[in-house]
């Protein structure tokens, strides 16, 4: 009787450390978890400029798509005719290739006919210029000015010693601005000097010496 007492309170012994050992367990394992939390948790001042930069951000992007739109609508509305304006410039060009025609003609020359019809070409012609212009379409001025790439397009050289080389001397066919964009550059025609005969005929003999 007495082994069998000893060996029931062993047994309840170790039940009780067992018990003890796994709340303490628990106990630390809750303790971890709450450590952790304490840890990843981000205090409200971090959340307050977190949210502050979130809608600065935004705001941001918001103006950025209003500067888009405004930018959009404001071409729109000045350069919608673009495409529309280069066209009619065609006209203006055949009615100045018939006038040139006319000019030339051996039979019309001198006569009462021809100048009344270069008369009422010319009347159309500046109607058309002046319907342009007040649409905001103006033609380049470009003899007597210096060769510029982003207005003038070269199609020829002049031979000029009065004038100094890269001067535009002949116009083409006239370019026109759409406000402050280019509708179609000048067709020109610049000047160059003189070239030397004798200087050429006496480079050219050095160059088959060489040779």
């Amino acid at each position: 009787m007495e082994k069998d007492q000893n060996t029931e309170s062993k047994i309840q012994s170790n039940e009780a450390e067992e018990f003890k050992s796994e709340e303490l367990n628990d106990d630390t394992q809750s303790n971890t978890s709450e450590n952790n939390k304490e840890t990843t948790e981000t205090t409200p001042e971090e959340k307050i400029l977190e949210l502050e930069d979130k809608v600065a951000r935004a705001f941001a992007e918001m103006e950025n798509q209003r500067r888009r739109f405004e930018k959009e609508r404001e071409d729109a509305f000045n350069y919608g005719g673009f495409a529309f304006a280069k066209e009619t410039l065609n006209l203006i060009d055949n009615l100045e290739r018939s006038k040139q025609i006319l000019e030339s003609d051996e039979a019309l020359k001198n006569s009462e006919a021809l100048k009344k019809t270069l008369e009422h070409f010319d009347i159309i012609n500046k109607d058309m210029v002046s319907i342009l212009s007040k649409n905001g379409i103006t033609p380049l001025e470009s003899i007597g000015k210096k060769l510029d790439p982003n207005f003038h397009q070269a199609m020829m050289e002049i031979d000029d010693d009065q004038k100094e080389p890269g001067t535009i001397i002949q116009e083409i066919q006239k370019g026109f601005m759409m406000k402050d964009r280019l509708l179609r550059p000048s067709l020109v025609g610049v000047s160059k000097k003189t070239e030397n005969k004798e200087e050429k005929s006496e480079e050219n003999n050095e160059n088959s010496d060489i040779l």
